[in-house]
């Protein structure tokens, strides 16, 4: 290879790297920087909360550091009352036993910038999962529709990502959710708009919640 050839590759490379570099440093200067994780559920009471009137819901209680949605005919579940929410730039995690029953066990309803969405854990039957509602289509037939076993007894760790274009959520690690909602409609079916702007809800299912809490994502 001639030197001229030699000169005109590394020339190439370089600007490439370089091209790289200023991406790169640009998303990053973009990007969120997380705050701590602020506990929305003390382990005690239900203070900040308040049961849900469904209709025909079931008991809630605190019960050994637990919030208990009981099984109920056919929603039982939490509204969050306090006026401290973001409505974008920010994460929730719930932590939540699902004890028995054949449908949704964690129904998270959220702030979405000037709207709200939810997104089901094990839906119609028990094995759904996805945002309710997409340009006025639910978890069960958009493009989030996911399907998964939610075996009784067992533990799982749901999170949520809002921001202004996008919204995630993963299941014990898992991402299940990776939705862009730029120009997109986004609104809750007519069942949960009681847990507005914050709630937690069964469907004919018991569960258990240890944990509930957000975080804002600042912009750096």
């Amino acid at each position: 290879m001639s030197n001229r050839k030699r000169f005109a590759l590394l020339s190439i490379t370089f600007c490439l790297s370089l091209t790289w570099l200023t991406s790169t440093v640009v998303a990053a200067k973009r990007g969120v920087k997380p705050t701590k994780w602020r506990d929305l559920f003390d382990g005690k009471t239900l203070e900040g909360w308040e049961k849900t009137n469904y209709g025909g819901e079931g008991e809630v209680e605190v019960q050994d550091g637990l919030l208990l949605l009981h099984f109920g005919y056919s929603m039982t579940g939490i509204t969050y009352k306090r006026d401290d929410l973001p409505k974008t730039n920010y994460e929730i995690r719930a932590t939540v036993i699902k004890m028995n029953g054949n449908d949704f066990f964690c129904g998270a309803t959220f702030p979405v910038a000037d709207s709200f969405c939810s997104f089901i854990a094990g839906g119609w039957g028990g094995a759904v999962t996805g945002l309710s509602s997409i340009d006025g289509q639910d978890a069960s037939e958009n493009e989030t529709t996911g399907y998964q076993n939610f075996p009784e007894g067992k533990w799982y760790k749901v999170r949520i990502k809002v921001e202004p274009h996008l919204i995630q959520c993963w299941i014990n690690g898992k991402q299940v959710v990776y939705q862009n909602i730029q120009d997109r409609k986004i609104t809750t079916r007519n069942e949960v708009n009681l847990n507005k702007p914050l709630g937690f809800a069964t469907w004919e299912t018991k569960a258990g919640y240890k944990s509930i809490q957000i975080r804002e994502l600042k912009t750096k």
